[in-house]
């Protein structure tokens, strides 16, 4: 590490890591109410246990977030972030948020809205640590040397937290309600939160390849513009069936077709700076992980987003497992797999140690995107069998969920694997080390 100040990323990362089990563990439980649809049915209901799922996810993915551009954001800019004491009570307000989200969920208090079930004050709360955040390294960026990786990492940060403000308004109108909902959930995923991605790999591409910064800068350029351009008017196949006018399905077919172009731009920028590099870098970890980001958020986010993002086919697989199947690989590629990644390069230097246990990481990455895709393709087998018995020949819901018993338990069986791959992961980049060095490790590639 250059800067001192790139150590306030160390408790984020452990928050995050933190989450991420709770996360994981509460989707084994979800999962297991499909199975057993009794279990914990007075105590914990399952819509609780979904809220809580999907909460830690998005919790921890914004704390990995936050404390990437707390490590990456100083080298960038080659000056201390501007106030230490602004991060730790961001750090304090958002986990103090997060934790009290849970609690309220638990005692039957939340808003019912999908995703965005927080109780005002705790969206408040997040609303007050994510300004914190952009003051903080604003004021950083301002300061000092400005690059498109933290300029473009700041403008998926901040359009963040302004599509956030969209989760306050809740019409009475359900149609209305749907659209400005839209604009936080698939706005994020499928649009800024690609912003974010994009910074993130440029960066350790930046370090982890040695090549020459002007060229990646280049491609960042490109896969920005991509995302930008087809992720506005992308949301539109969400608008099919909600009460929206009619030329969204043409609006939201065509634009499905190019929010893939973003992601399968990742994946050509990404192994053509390490085929460039020789692939010398000796965090072996952290570049499979980075590789391996662009690959699965291409399938997850781009074939399998566009397999029923047409209209025509829309209207019959709309709320079946397909979705379930997208958003699961999706996030994993996308955004798990891109935190994960970064963690890997960042926590040897925060620790000062070289690059360790790397081959219980490499594992970990196996087992997860192993029982990831595995999940994906039970999930979609099941999507596909409910469908037809759904919406073709018309069989009641519950009878459905019968028939889909055995994928159920497959996709149980799934997420157990991935808990026991999150595991190895945590245990792999928090457990004992060895070669304690007393300064920070060189990590600069190898070239050929």
């Amino acid at each position: 590490m250059k800067y001192s100040t790139q150590k306030l990323a160390y408790p984020y990362f452990i928050a995050a890591l933190a989450l991420f089990l709770v996360q994981v563990l509460a989707g084994v439980l979800a999962g297991s109410v499909y199975t057993l649809p009794n279990l914990l049915a007075e105590s914990l209901p399952f819509h609780i246990i979904r809220m809580i799922h999907t909460n830690a996810l998005l919790i921890w993915l914004l704390l990995g977030y936050f404390g990437a551009a707390y490590f990456l954001i100083p080298e960038e800019s080659e000056r201390d972030i501007h106030s230490p004491k602004i991060a730790w009570l961001q750090l304090f307000i958002f986990v103090f948020a997060a934790l009290a989200a849970v609690v309220s969920y638990l005692m039957g208090i939340h808003e019912g809205r999908e995703f965005l079930e927080q109780p005002l004050w705790v969206k408040v709360l997040l609303v007050v640590a994510f300004l914190l955040f952009l003051y903080n390294v604003s004021m950083t960026v301002l300061k000092g040397r400005k690059t498109v990786v933290s300029t473009v990492l700041l403008l998926g940060m901040w359009g963040a937290a302004l599509l956030f403000l969209f989760a306050f308004y809740n019409p009475d109108n359900l149609a209305l309600d749907k659209m400005y909902w839209w604009y936080v959930v698939h706005l994020w995923v499928e649009g800024i939160w690609e912003l974010i991605m994009a910074s993130m790999l440029a960066f350790l591409l930046i370090k982890m390849t040695g090549v020459d910064r002007e060229v990646i800068e280049k491609w960042l350029y490109v896969i920005v513009g991509l995302a930008l351009f087809s992720g506005l008017l992308g949301t539109g196949h969400h608008y099919y069936w909600i009460g929206t006018p009619g030329y969204w399905q043409w609006i939201g077919s065509l634009f499905s077709i190019l929010e893939v172009l973003p992601f399968f731009a990742m994946v050509l920028w990404c192994f053509h700076m390490v085929y460039r590099s020789g692939r010398n870098h000796p965090n072996k970890a952290a570049m499979l992980w980075t590789l391996g980001c662009p690959v699965m958020a291409f399938f997850g986010a781009g074939v399998w987003g566009l397999m029923h993002s047409f209209s025509f086919i829309n209207f019959y697989s709309h709320g079946t497992q397909i979705t379930a199947a997208h958003g699961h690989m999706a996030f994993y590629g996308a955004y798990v797999m891109l935190n994960l990644a970064f963690f890997t390069y960042a926590l040897p230097q925060l620790r000062s140690v070289q690059p360790y246990n790397q081959v219980l990481n490499m594992w970990g990455f196996w087992v997860m995107t192993a029982s990831m895709a595995f999940m994906t393709f039970t999930l979609t087998f099941a999507g596909v069998l409910q469908t037809h018995l759904q919406r073709v020949v018309g069989m009641g819901f519950m009878e459905i969920q019968q028939q889909l018993d055995l994928f159920y338990w497959m996709r149980l069986l799934s997420g157990i694997v991935f808990v026991a791959g999150a595991i190895l992961y945590i245990y792999a980049a928090l457990g004992p080390t060895k070669n304690q060095v007393s300064s920070s490790p060189n990590l600069q590639p190898t070239h050929k």
